[in-house]
C-alpha cells in the first residue's frame, strides 16, 4: 500500500489533504508529486502555510505539499466595523462600561451572600438570646451582671433528649459552673456531680429530695414539653445554694450541639493525662463501630477529635468488667475533667483567627448553637460575652476539683440503697463548699489559708459576739465557735489572739485591719480553743 493512505486495525482510511484557505480560493486538485509554485502575479499576495516551504498534513515538505494560493490585492478582508463604518480595533483593555457592569454584578452577589449569612445569624442568635438582636448589635453592648466579687457566674448543663438510646432524656448528666471576671479576664470552672443529693423543695418524681440532675426537669414541669426557662431558673437557684455563688446566667445544651460545634470548627485537640501509662480506654462505645474497634482508646498526650469522638470522650467514665477499661478510675469525676478540657479546646478553636475568618465555619457554628442551645442571656449582652470569651487565655481558665485527693470537698455515700455524692461535712451541709469556692474565685490569700476563728463575748451584753462573728464571716473567713469568755477579760473593746504560730499570715493581716488592733500570741487564762485565731469582744467593742 502506498504511503498516501493509512490503516487502523486493518481498515483502510483514506488520507484527507488539509491546506490553508484565505478568502474564497477554489479547491485545487490533489497533486501526487511536488509542483513548483508559479511566480505570483504583480501585486498579488502569497499565503504560505508554515515557512517558505509548503508543508503536507504532517508538517513536513514532500510529495504531498500544496501550492500557495494567490489572492489579488483587492480580496475582501474580515474586520469588525462600527455603526459609522469604521473598523474597530480589538483590545484587552477593559472599558468603563464593562468595569461598571462587573462591579454591579459583584455587589449583587455580595448582597445575596451577605443576606443569606445575615439571615442565618439573626435566625440563630434570635433563638439563643432574649430581646432585639439587631438593636443589640448596633448598640455599644451591655455589661454582664456581676456578684459582690465582680464575677459573672454561668451555669452550663446538658440534657440528652436528642439521644434515642438515653432513658432519662431530660436529666442533666453534665453540670458545670463557669465563674468569669470580665476585668481580670479569668475563669474558674466547677463541675457539679450529677449524683449530688439535694432537697428539691417540692414534690418531684423522686420525692422531696434526690439527685441534683432532676432539678431542671422538676422545676420546668415533668411533661413531654417542659418549660425550659422555668427549669433553668429552678436549676440556677439550686446551684447557687450548693456553691455559694450568685448564679446569674444559665446555658442549656444537648448532645447534638457538642458534636456539630466541634465539626463546625474542624475538630479539636484535647490532652489526655491519665494516671495509667497506657492512657484511657472505655469500651462502652465500641458499638459505634460494630465492635470492630476501640472507639474510646487514647494514649496520654494530645489527641485530635472530631465531633462524634469528642462527644464519646465527654461521656466516658469507664466500663465494668476486666479488660474493658483503664485510665478512668474516678468514673464520673474523670468524665467531668475531660468535659472541661473539651469545653476549653472548643472555646480556643471557635475564637481562633482561622475560624472567625471562615464564613462557612461561622455559619455551621451558629447553626449548631441556634438549634441546640437555650440561655437567659439578653441580646444586648452579646458583644460583651463574645469579647470576654475571646480575650480570656487558656492559662487563665482554672479548674476547681471537688474531689481533690488531698482535701476532697465531696465524697460518695448511700441513701435508701442509691449510690450518691454528698459533701464531706455531711448531707445538705454546703458550708465547706462555699468557703472553698469563694476562696478560689476571689483570689483572696486569706481565704485560701482556710483559717478558723472563735469569737467570744466578755462584755456581758447578749449578741455582742454574734455581731462581730457576722462581720468576720462577711469577709469569707470561717467562724468556728461563737461563745462566751470570762467577764474579767472585759479589758479592751477587741482583742485578737494568733494561735496559728504564724502559719496564717494573710488571715492575721485581714483580721487586724478589720478591727484596727494588733494580735497577741498567747490567750489569757480561762480561754481554750482549737482554732487558729480567737477574738474576745469587750463592752466598748459592742455596737
Amino acid at each position: 500500500m502506498s504511503n498516501s493512505s493509512s490503516s487502523v486495525d486493518g481498515f483502510f482510511i483514506p488520507r484527507r489533504e488539509r491546506r490553508p484557505i484565505v478568502g474564497k480560493a477554489p479547491e485545487p486538485k490533489r497533486q501526487a508529486v511536488p509542483v513548483k509554485a508559479a511566480e505570483p502575479a504583480s501585486g498579488a499576495r502569497l499565503q504560505p502555510r508554515g515557512d517558505d516551504q509548503t508543508r503536507n498534513f504532517f508538517g513536513t515538505s514532500g510529495a504531498h505539499a500544496l501550492p500557495p494560493i494567490e489572492l489579488p490585492d483587492d480580496a475582501p478582508k474580515r474586520a469588525r466595523r462600527g455603526k459609522d463604518g469604521n473598523k474597530k480595533k480589538f483590545s484587552l483593555k477593559p472599558t468603563k462600561k464593562g468595569v461598571r457592569r462587573f462591579i454591579l454584578i459583584l455587589i449583587i452577589l455580595l448582597v445575596i451572600v451577605g443576606g443569606y449569612f445575615t439571615y442565618r445569624f439573626f435566625n440563630a442568635t434570635g433563638k439563643l438570646f432574649k430581646g432585639n438582636v439587631l438593636s443589640a448589635i448596633l448598640s455599644q453592648g451591655k455589661e454582664l451582671k456581676v456578684d459582690a466579687q465582680g464575677r459573672s457566674n454561668i451555669l452550663l448543663f446538658g440534657t440528652s433528649e436528642d439521644d434515642p438510646q438515653h432513658d432519662g432524656a431530660n436529666l442533666t448528666d453534665s453540670i458545670m459552673v463557669a465563674s468569669v471576671d470580665q476585668k481580670k479576664k479569668n475563669v474558674y470552672l466547677i463541675s457539679i456531680p450529677r449524683d449530688l443529693w439535694v432537697k428539691y423543695g417540692k414534690a418531684c418524681l423522686s420525692g422531696y429530695e434526690g439527685k441534683i440532675n432532676e432539678v431542671y426537669t422538676c422545676g420546668g414541669g415533668e411533661t413531654a414539653n417542659p418549660d425550659d426557662q422555668a427549669g433553668q431558673t429552678a436549676f440556677r437557684t439550686k446551684i447557687s445554694e450548693v456553691t455559694g455563688l450568685d448564679v446569674q446566667y444559665s446555658v442549656h445544651v444537648n448532645y447534638t450541639v457538642l458534636r456539630e460545634a466541634v465539626n463546625a470548627v474542624g475538630g479539636i485537640t484535647v490532652n489526655i493525662d491519665s494516671g495509667d501509662p497506657r492512657g484511657i480506654l472505655d469500651r462502652n462505645f465500641d458499638w459505634r463501630c460494630n465492635y470492630k474497634c476501640y472507639y474510646v482508646k487514647y494514649p496520654n498526650g494530645p489527641v485530635n477529635l472530631d465531633g462524634d469522638h469528642a462527644l464519646a470522650l465527654a461521656r466516658a467514665r469507664g466500663a465494668a468488667g476486666e479488660g474493658t477499661t483503664y485510665g478512668l478510675p474516678n468514673a464520673n469525676f474523670d468524665r467531668e475533667k475531660y468535659q472541661q478540657k473539651i469545653l476549653i479546646a472548643l472555646k480556643d478553636k471557635a475564637t481562633s483567627a482561622g475560624t472567625l475568618a471562615n464564613p462557612v465555619a461561622i455559619d455551621k457554628l451558629l447553626s449548631a448553637l441556634g438549634n441546640n442551645v437555650r440561655t437567659n442571656f439578653d441580646a444586648e449582652e452579646i458583644k460583651t460575652l463574645i469579647g470576654t470569651a475571646k480575650d480570656i487565655k487558656t492559662n487563665d481558665i482554672v479548674s476547681i476539683p471537688l474531689d481533690d485527693k488531698d482535701e476532697p470537698l465531696v465524697t460518695t455515700g448511700n441513701v435508701g440503697g442509691a449510690s450518691i455524692v454528698r459533701p464531706v461535712d455531711g448531707l445538705f451541709d454546703y458550708d465547706g463548699l462555699h468557703s472553698h469556692i469563694k476562696a478560689l474565685v476571689s483570689g483572696d490569700a486569706a481565704l485560701l489559708e482556710k483559717a478558723k476563728v472563735d469569737v467570744l463575748n466578755a462584755s456581758g451584753q447578749a449578741g455582742a459576739a454574734q455581731t462581730k462573728a457576722d462581720k468576720v464571716t462577711a469577709t469569707g473567713i470561717v467562724v468556728e465557735v461563737i461563745g462566751n469568755a470570762p467577764e474579767s477579760l472585759n479589758t479592751a473593746p477587741i482583742r485578737i489572739y494568733d494561735l496559728s504560730e504564724g502559719k496564717k499570715p494573710a488571715t492575721l493581716k485581714k483580721l487586724e485591719m478589720l478591727f484596727g488592733t494588733k494580735a497577741a500570741k498567747t490567750v489569757p487564762e480561762g480561754v481554750t480553743s482549737n482554732s487558729d485565731f480567737v477574738i474576745i469582744v469587750g463592752s466598748n467593742g459592742t455596737p
